[in-house]
């Protein structure tokens, strides 16, 4: 039997460990015990997710959050190694490349204990970004490195991965899993959709900190919804940045954030999604829906080599030009990420090298 820790602090983890601890709990071979962070405390950031898709409750929340990245990923290594000493597990498992997922991956390395990696092998080659330097760390220090793609595959071994102890395994994207498990669960957000609009997330630090940036986006996107209306999901973060400023948001249906079956159902229906996530860029895919990203790069690089997203980064006019001018991929029919079975992957391998 293997004792198995994982880490979870932020929404997309939640709904990635609702894919994988689905299926370990039907495996006899594998305990798992969760640890929640709580680096997302909201209640529509966090527990609207354990409710709704059905994720084991925490056995432990830390219910750290609302610090500095120092103070935050500090008080996290602190908390967790005193968890991981009591419950002596085999393995930890992170997701990702938030602070959650490096400082569970330092508390366990330092006391011997196996680290598995899900998304492993991730890069944007933008050292700004906390994510990179969070996602670098991770890997560096992980036993089984979980990679999406065969991208993310060619970036370890061009990092020289080849000649680090560690598995490198190519799992497939456990977010496919579960967009194909939860795209028949969805639920109707508490608004009234309108036939046609575009669906916009903003929340990276890369967007939010810098007033610019933020501005030039709010600007286009006010801008496009003169014709097609456009609805943000504000991250509480971005929510109170903006309400702080004089940007241009009038013409933009702005609502609180929804959890993740609501999510599915306003992916289902919409037109195009505009985005600064990691993560729904792929779920964008998931739902063969185009994605324009309101970065400056992007690690999911398949997506615009296939031409499914183009990167528009922070600039209104481009963002406009984008918007009007796409020309996207709408063959949606290509198996980029595994067509879900990662999970399945993932538990057979962590059985493997045990």
């Amino acid at each position: 039997m293997i004792k198995l820790a994982t880490i979870i602090g932020a929404r997309p983890q939640f709904i990635k460990a609702a894919a994988l601890s689905r299926k370990i709990a039907e495996n006899n071979n594998i305990n798992e015990i969760i640890i929640h962070t709580g680096q997302h405390f909201d209640t529509n950031m966090s527990d609207i997710f354990f409710d709704e898709m059905n994720i084991p409750k925490p056995n432990y929340n830390l219910n750290i959050n609302g610090l500095n990245h120092g103070a935050m990923t500090g008080q996290m290594l602190q908390k967790i190694e005193e968890i991981l000493i009591i419950e002596k597990p085999d393995w930890i498992l992170v997701y990702g490349d938030t602070n959650s997922t490096i400082a569970g991956a330092l508390a366990a390395k330092k006391l011997h204990i196996k680290v598995a990696h899900v998304e492993a092998g991730l890069r944007s080659f933008n050292m700004d970004m906390p994510e990179e330097i969070n996602r670098i760390l991770t890997d560096r220090i992980s036993d089984i490195l979980f990679c999406p793609t065969y991208t993310a595959v060619k970036n370890l071994l061009n990092e020289g991965y080849d000649n680090i102890k560690c598995k490198i395994a190519k799992s497939g994207d456990i977010m496919q899993d579960a967009a194909i498990f939860y795209s028949k669960k969805e639920q109707k957000p508490k608004i009234n959709l309108p036939k046609e609009f575009i669906l916009a997330t903003i929340h990276r630090a890369e967007n939010t900190d810098n007033k610019k940036r933020l501005s030039e986006i709010f600007t286009a996107l006010n801008q496009i919804a003169k014709e097609t209306n456009i609805i943000i999901p504000l991250h509480p973060r971005t929510a109170k940045i903006i309400k702080n400023s004089e940007f241009q948001t009038q013409n933009l249906t702005i609502i609180e954030p929804v959890g993740y079956l609501e999510m599915v159902y306003m992916l289902n229906r919409c037109k195009m999604v505009m985005t600064d996530s990691g993560g729904l860029q792929k779920e964008a895919f998931f739902f063969k829906k185009p994605c324009i990203t309101l970065r400056n790069e992007t690690e999911w690089i398949e997506l615009i080599k296939n031409n499914f997203n183009q990167i528009a980064g922070a600039d209104k006019n481009k963002i406009i030009n984008t918007y009007k001018n796409h020309k996207f991929n709408t063959n949606f029919n290509i198996n980029l990420y595994g067509n879900g079975k990662a999970a399945e992957n993932i538990i057979n391998q962590l059985i493997k090298y045990n």
